[in-house]
């Protein structure tokens, strides 16, 4: 949900921007080209990583080493059984600045999910002031668990590039190519517990991520378009709340993204 709440504010900001160059119509040029937003779902694959966990009260200061993680798609197990914002979705707001060369804007927002998977897991370094180098079963009846599974929620602020590829004459039906990469802040829900303590589940501002991405897109009509992408980011979390302390954590992600959108002209386009 915390997603849809960015998306509505940022809607709300952007619109009067609009507006103004629409009805700036004497002027030659326009600050803003195209409009376009969408909304899709998409499916990850994360890096092994470290999960650190710093606890100055109970003696703690640990780091899980290698562990894998994995996603919850949702989508997969139906969407319309369920809230359309309960599965791994993401929307985009985008903006071109410049229709000649395609460069443009992108706000970028992807509702992840990070879970900890049941494993093995090698823990090192201080526990209860003493030091420690083994092997725990990181699982939920063993008093672990560890989930961004509200949302590892990576948010970017993209710069984009447009390709046109293919058109028909009448520009029915159109096939283009985009570039973006940006910087951003990442949204978690943190959920955990180690060792049977857990903490108090919320959002919280977690840190910051960078990330590109290759789009594929086929426009029909000038309005409604099908895209689909591939996306690398790399994330790093810190300050994550945890029971007594806090955790940080790093991870690369790939991501697949398929979207649909609508494109919403405000100025003259170029012949």
């Amino acid at each position: 949900m915390i997603g849809l709440r960015i998306m509505a504010f940022l809607l709300t900001a952007t619109l009067p921007f609009v507006s103004f160059a629409q009805e700036k119509k004497k002027e030659k040029k326009h600050f803003i080209k195209e409009v376009y937003v969408s909304w899709g779902y998409n499916k990850e694959w994360y890096t092994h990583s470290n999960v650190h966990v710093s606890q100055p009260s109970l003696g703690n200061n640990y780091t899980f080493e290698g562990i894998k993680g994995h996603d919850h798609p949702g989508w997969n197990e139906g969407l319309f059984n369920k809230a359309l914002s309960i599965p791994q979705y993401n929307y985009r707001l985008g903006f071109i600045l410049d229709e000649e060369k395609g460069w443009g804007f992108e706000i970028n927002f992807d509702h992840t999910k990070f879970i900890f998977a049941d494993q093995n897991a090698h823990i090192k370094g201080t526990l209860n002031n003493h030091p420690v180098d083994t092997t725990v079963a990181f699982n939920a009846a063993n008093g672990f668990y560890y989930y961004l599974n509200n949302g590892a929620n990576f948010l970017l602020f993209n710069i984009t590039r447009r390709w046109h590829l293919f058109k028909t004459y009448d520009e029915k039906i159109k096939v283009d190519f985009f570039g973006k990469f940006g910087v951003g802040p990442v949204i978690p829900h943190v959920d955990n517990s180690f060792f049977g303590k857990s903490n108090s589940p919320g959002f919280q501002i977690g840190g910051w991520n960078t990330g590109a991405e290759g789009a594929l897109r086929a426009t029909f009509f000038r309005s409604v378009y099908l895209e689909y992408a591939n996306k690398i980011d790399y994330a790093r979390y810190s300050g994550l709340k945890v029971y007594e302390g806090k955790a940080r954590q790093a991870f690369g992600t790939y991501e697949m993204i398929l979207s649909l959108g609508f494109n919403l002209p405000t100025a003259k386009r170029y012949r």
